[in-house]
């Protein structure tokens, strides 16, 4: 299959979505749409970033937004530990928005020390 054709980020074993530089979501993969089903799925596409956060979550965004910058986390709930990544996405060289990957981690995690 050529590279062209394959939608890797369709298949990724991560939710990922992609906002514009206004913050509107322009697109999610399958993971994603499943994690913000309860949220609207697929017609969160053409919505803004802004109405689906709280204002905390918020001022962070616009901030991404405004210097084109990376924020990465960690979150748990129910005892399910995820990994955030925010980060700016680039088209043509030129700033297009930002990316946010969500990874859910395993239970140990080992950490492999390089030199």
């Amino acid at each position: 299959m050529p590279p062209t054709t394959f939608d890797w980020v369709e298949h990724y074993p991560a939710a990922v979505s992609v906002c514009d530089t206004q913050g509107t979501i322009i697109a999610i993969n399958k993971l994603a749409l499943e994690l913000f089903g309860k949220y609207g799925g697929a017609n969160l596409n053409g919505t803004s970033l802004f109405d689906c956060h709280p204002e905390p979550a918020n001022i962070i965004i616009r901030r991404l937004l405004r210097e084109h910058t990376s924020n990465t986390y960690f979150t748990e709930k129910n005892g399910v530990r995820k990994l955030v990544h925010q980060t700016p996405w680039y088209h043509e060289g030129q700033f297009a928005g930002l990316t946010e990957t969500i990874i859910v981690l395993p239970a140990q995690i080992p950490t492999k020390q390089r030199s």
